[in-house]
């Protein structure tokens, strides 16, 4: 059961009156809006992803198809089978982020985020050799502190700011779980590149973004990119990813406004390869990292007008993947929830 509730929790020193529910983009969208000089907020946000089945590229796959057909790159290793005999089957992942934000003078906001993030994964692991004899089943868990992000936002015009942050590597590159091997053991190893926590990596994180509102409705867009400094202390980097946003809201009352998004995501492969990751799962190959995805979401932003719950923002957003083209066997995102509760002065 999802336990979500994304606090965003806001306080503006400056604020008094009271803002539209659209003043800020939908929850899902991060660094969207600047502040005037003197201002400050400080935020909590969750999001949930759910990730299940097998895709190579635009195809579905099944997992018995996997453990056949696809080449395990670590063959000619000893105990390592000739075709990939672990296959993921779901994957969730769940996202907490801590976050302030300060206005030294009115063109410039700075944002500080830190974030804790925990995953877990199924897997289906077949008899060593060939064939789909299944020998069993187990799932890996990993958690911990993520990378930190600190990111200044300069305001170009009251429509149009840019982002230039960078990703500190403050998550770690080595968790490690049990796992059922194909030889009916069940040693710890170092986990695949999805469950790791942080990059390793110091990142570039710039971005752009456009806002325009009306009388009842309003609309956004923006770009954002990881672009990787170099490789991390394991001798891997993982793939440079570029966003695109573009999003329309429209005010249902004074306390209540909508919205719909469509987000495109495109990550690179992962580069290099962690010698201590070695296992017959496709998580494993760093060539089975990444691809491009497009998601339509929906979300609600709501505001209180009067008394305790005046500026309280409720803001809700789900999302779900309408197109997903995946570098090699991969489990594909099913939908991303973001639920939110904001409180400014």
């Amino acid at each position: 059961m999802i336990m979500a509730l994304l606090l965003c929790l806001c306080i503006n020193l400056r604020a008094q009156k009271i803002a539209r529910p659209d003043s800020h983009a939908p929850i899902g969208v991060m660094g969207d809006h600047t502040h005037a000089k003197g201002e400050f907020m400080i935020s909590y946000r969750f999001m949930r992803m759910g990730m299940e089945d097998n895709q190579i590229g635009t195809d579905d796959v099944s997992p018995d198809e996997i453990a056949t057909t696809v080449p395990n790159i670590f063959f000619g290793i000893e105990g390592q089978p000739p075709t990939l005999r672990v296959v993921p089957t779901e994957m969730t992942m769940n996202m907490h982020m801590i976050g302030a934000m300060y206005a030294p003078i009115d063109r410039i906001t700075l944002m500080l985020m830190g974030m804790f993030l925990s995953s877990e994964m199924d897997h289906i692991t077949y008899q060593g050799g060939m064939g789909t004899t299944r020998l069993g089943s187990f799932t890996t868990e990993s958690s911990g502190i993520g990378d930190t992000k600190l990111t200044a936002l300069i305001k170009v015009s009251d429509h149009i700011h840019f982002n230039a942050g960078i990703s500190i590597p403050t998550g770690t590159i080595e968790n490690d779980d049990e796992v059922l091997t194909p030889m009916n053991m069940r040693p710890t190893l170092r986990l695949p590149y999805p469950m790791q926590i942080g990059s390793g990596t110091w990142d570039f994180l710039p971005a752009i973004t456009y806002t325009k509102r009306f009388e009842k409705w309003g609309w956004g867009a923006q770009v954002n990119g990881t672009l990787r400094l170099g490789e991390n202390d394991n001798d891997f980097r993982y793939g440079h990813q570029l966003n695109a946003s573009v999003w329309g809201s429209y005010l249902v009352t004074s306390w209540l406004g909508s919205s719909l998004r469509v987000n495109s995501v495109n990550i690179g492969e992962v580069d290099g390869r962690d010698p201590m990751i070695v296992a017959p799962v496709q998580t494993a190959n760093p060539e089975f990292q990444g691809g491009e995805r497009v998601d339509v979401s929906a979300g609600l932003n709501l505001i209180g007008q009067s008394g305790f719950v005046q500026n309280q923002r409720l803001a809700v957003e789900f999302a779900l993947p309408i197109y997903q083209d995946l570098n090699g066997p991969q489990l594909t995102t099913n939908n991303i929830l973001t639920l939110g509760w904001q409180y400014a002065l």
